[in-house]
């Protein structure tokens, strides 16, 4: 007969033997180490990695090395439990996926970019490489682990070499944008190489959906990642990237990874300043408004305003945006609703466009902008999104006769806009 632990929030006990020892919660992912103790997976490897890596927790007895065996059997029987105790509302816990071993990924590194061998094929190689996809896919341990074993460094040497076929394109670009590339010196070899800068920026426009925005993926990894402007200038001095890259928000059918690829993308792309007329020629202020009008979530909008603030500072960019009829009416509508970021970016934005000229101060003020700029300087938003409400409150002064008749007194000293100082609305 079974021990039980005291019954739990649900109205039942769960046997003794289905808990792991450390956790004494219902074990997901039961293994068994050297001394031949089971636990859950997850508790043992924290357990080790908190430097309690030479004893056994229940037996004490040393632990000769760390190699995890998942106990099958009392997976199933543990599953089979949950499913006896589905009324009482146990969920059944899934199959866990096996983490990956540094030997496989050995193997299937070297399978991967071998190029002669009497067994060697194209079939072959982007075989092993899904393979190690779907170990990178199922956690960031076997992500971490793969990188760990030069697998950037080999990823990009077979994406970049002359005989890779598509297939092998396609299968290592996907692999590669999965891993972290913590190399300079790899993000220098594809930044400063004219050649492999014309592949990606082709790869844009592959017809393959998943190739384009992979592509799109590794060129934003690699512009954050070189700290040189020079050498993401060699990215963003095309216009062709960006009409790639602005493909991915203009396409109807893109996907919400699409979608969060391309305004990263863009994003990162608009830091070099040099370059920055060009995503205006290929279209970034209409497709920017379009999309911040429709479907962005919270942290793509932070991003697309933080770009349209970007572009906003260039004239050239500051006039497409103010004749685009819906910029101010947006940027405006966003202040205070979405987040502090995004109110600032949009406040940045409005601050430009009304420095540049009267009649977008004056479609602002239509469409409410001083009552929440005043809100804004009463908020708990950053200092520097109400330093940039101040300023616009001022160029605003004249652009709203009737308010500004009834609150002279309100607006006599704008720059020194305090809480206190702001009659609440």
């Amino acid at each position: 007969m079974p021990r039980n632990l005291e019954p739990l929030d649900l109205g039942i006990q769960i046997p003794y033997h289905f808990r792991c020892p450390i956790s004494l919660e219902l074990m997901q992912d039961p293994v068994t180490v050297c001394t031949g103790q089971t636990y859950d997976r997850a508790s043992i490897e924290s357990w080790v990695s908190i430097g309690n890596n030479t004893t056994c927790p229940v037996t004490r007895a040393p632990l000769s090395d760390f190699t995890l065996i998942p106990n099958h059997t009392l997976r199933r029987l543990i599953q089979e439990w949950c499913v006896a105790n589905r009324s009482n509302g146990v969920e059944r816990i899934p199959t866990p996926k096996q983490p990956a071993d540094p030997s496989s990924v050995r193997a299937l590194l070297s399978q991967a970019s071998a190029t002669s061998g009497a067994h060697v094929s194209v079939r072959s190689r982007a075989a092993a490489l899904r393979r190690l996809r779907g170990f990178a896919r199922d956690s960031e341990k076997n992500r971490v682990l793969i990188a760990a074993h030069n697998a950037t460094g080999i990823l990009i040497m077979i994406l970049f070499s002359e005989t890779t076929s598509s297939e092998l394109v396609s299968e290592s670009l996907a692999l590669l944008v999965m891993l972290p590339i913590t190399e300079p010196n790899q993000l220098v070899s594809i930044s400063s190489d004219p050649g492999r800068v014309e592949f990606l920026t082709r790869l844009l426009f592959d017809s393959s959906i998943e190739t384009r925005v992979n592509a799109a993926a590794l060129i934003e990894i690699v512009s954050t990642g070189t700290k040189s402007a020079d050498l993401v200038g060699m990215f963003s001095n095309s216009e062709s990237v960006f009409e790639g890259v602005l493909d991915l928000l203009r396409n109807p059918i893109s996907s919400r990874r699409a979608l969060k690829i391309g305004i990263k993308a863009l994003f990162a792309l608009c830091l070099a300043k040099q370059t920055r007329h060009l995503a205006i020629t290929a279209g970034a202020p209409e497709i920017l408004i379009d999309r911040l009008a429709a479907d962005f979530d919270r942290c793509d909008t932070e991003r697309a305003l933080a770009t349209v603030e970007l572009l906003c500072r260039t004239p050239e960019g500051c006039a497409a945006f103010g004749e685009h009829a819906l910029t101010v009416p947006l940027l405006v509508k966003t202040i205070l609703r979405v987040s502090d970021r995004a109110t600032e970016y949009a406040a940045g934005a409005l601050l430009t466009l009304c420095t540049a000229e009267e009649r977008w101060r004056e479609e602002a003020a239509g469409a409410g902008v001083v009552v929440q700029l005043l809100l804004m300087v009463q908020s708990e938003c950053t200092e520097r999104a109400k330093k940039k409400a101040q300023k616009l409150l001022k160029l605003l002064r004249n652009s709203w006769p009737d308010y500004n008749h009834h609150n002279n007194s309100s607006f006599a000293n704008s720059d020194d806009f305090a809480c206190s100082q702001v009659v609440p609305f």
